[in-house]
């Protein structure tokens, strides 16, 4: 397609993030959107993310954004036709200490009251759930049947498919360059096919939303680090409704992936991507190897997983991913730059929550539309009156002036 030279709304940023704002502006009837995405769509770290769609979170309104997660992602496929590769496999976490297991009650707790299905089982039941953990050491589980997983690079594109099914344009292979500004709004972008105007901007840039937001002088407090898992061949007593198991006290957690299991984890002492800047050219890439830093978690690995200690190893994935500083994600209208939209910062954890996310920022975007046509028809509403009042002033004054004339006019005739 031809890049058009203005629209209401520019989304930077083709990963799930942008595809899912994409999709829910469409859905509150914004039309007007173009999204530009440098590479191709997903090309930047949604391509490798481990695909987990858990809900717990520590507040209402993120376990809102996740609950609603699920329940797109559960219908997305009937409606645009792509697979997504959603399973509600359900997931358990597990506690191996007393502390942890009086944490992991605290949070089914507050899930529940969140309206999140939380039950708590003994380590038996979590084995019966998960038969390749160990449990003779574990203190509890819970067990979420409403959790799942999904295919990342999938998901998008369908979520890209039913935004464009309703009108969204994207462009792929388009840098953007620079923003424009008047007045201290967003007017546009400049990008390597052309300027485009706009009267909004969203940050969706992902692991580049920091070095992006910089280009307008936007701070977006997110730096990237190194992010391992590995996948395995074939083991015996997988199955792809295995449910997707994390363990806290070890930094890992795992899912099913094509008979054999994906485990990751967030080690003790991460390993930032020391990368300034980032290259626009890095898409579909990943980084290298790095087995001793991964160590710590292979090690808690094959403790509560035996199987791993035989199982081939296919490969080692180290792909870098975005992390913030107090681990909340990075929403809403920027403090430095009016109609400059962020939405990034997801702490690995961007497939379970762009849903959600998206859906945030086409609410908060439409709302503020409405807002703004209220005012609008709230001053035309009263320049209307003021007009009117001005007008019968004037019109009685022209009366008077008229009726003063006239009789001036008589008297001098009757004299």
């Amino acid at each position: 397609m031809s890049l058009p030279t203005q629209a209401r709304v520019v989304i930077v940023g083709g990963g799930i993030a942008g595809c899912s704002t994409a999709y829910h502006l469409a859905l509150q009837g914004e039309r007007d959107v173009l999204l530009l995405e440098q590479g191709r769509l997903t090309c930047g770290t949604t391509w490798h993310a481990a695909g987990l769609v858990g809900q717990m979170r520590p507040n209402r309104n993120m376990t809102r954004m996740s609950k609603y997660g699920i329940e797109l992602y559960s219908t997305l496929e009937a409606e645009t036709g792509l697979a997504t590769g959603w399973k509600a496999c359900g997931s358990v976490n597990v506690a191996r200490t007393p502390e942890r297991w009086m944490v992991l009650q605290k949070q089914a707790a507050l899930a529940r009251s969140f309206g999140v299905e939380v039950q708590l089982i003994t380590p038996q039941e979590a084995g019966d759930l998960y038969p390749v953990m160990r449990t003779d050491d574990l203190q509890g589980a819970i067990w979420i049947p409403g959790d799942g997983k999904a295919n990342p690079a999938d998901l998008c594109m369908s979520l890209a498919k039913g935004a464009r099914n309703r009108g969204v344009r994207m462009a792929e292979g388009v840098e953007v360059t620079g923003v424009l500004t008047e007045a201290g709004r967003v007017s546009g972008v400049r990008t390597t096919e052309g300027d485009v105007r706009c009267a909004v901007l969203i940050n969706c840039a992902g692991q580049w939303a920091r070095q992006f937001g910089a280009l307008a002088g936007v701070n977006v407090p997110l730096y990237p680090a190194e992010h391992f898992y590995i996948v395995t061949d074939k083991i015996p007593g997988v199955h792809p409704m295995l449910p997707v198991m994390r363990d806290p006290d070890g930094f890992i957690y795992y899912k099913e992936e094509v008979g054999g299991l994906l485990m990751g984890g967030f080690e003790p002492v991460a390993k930032p991507w020391r990368m300034e800047p980032i290259p626009s050219t890095f898409q579909f890439q990943l980084l290298d190897e790095d087995w001793a830093q991964f160590e710590p978690l292979m090690t808690n690995a094959i403790h509560r997983t035996p199987c791993l200690e035989t199982a081939p190893v296919k490969m080692l994935l180290n792909g870098p991913e975005s992390f913030t500083p107090d681990g909340n994600f990075i929403l809403g209208e920027a403090p430095e730059l009016r109609g400059y939209y962020v939405c990034a910062g997801f702490n690995s954890a961007g497939i379970a929550n762009s849903g959600g996310a998206g859906r945030l920022m086409a609410e908060w975007i439409a709302a503020i539309r409405a807002i703004g046509a209220q005012r609008l028809r709230s001053f035309l509403t009263l320049l209307g009156i003021a007009v009117g009042i001005a007008a019968v002033i004037l019109l009685t004054s022209i009366g008077e002036g008229i009726h003063r004339y006239v009789l001036a006019e008589f008297t001098q005739f009757g004299t």
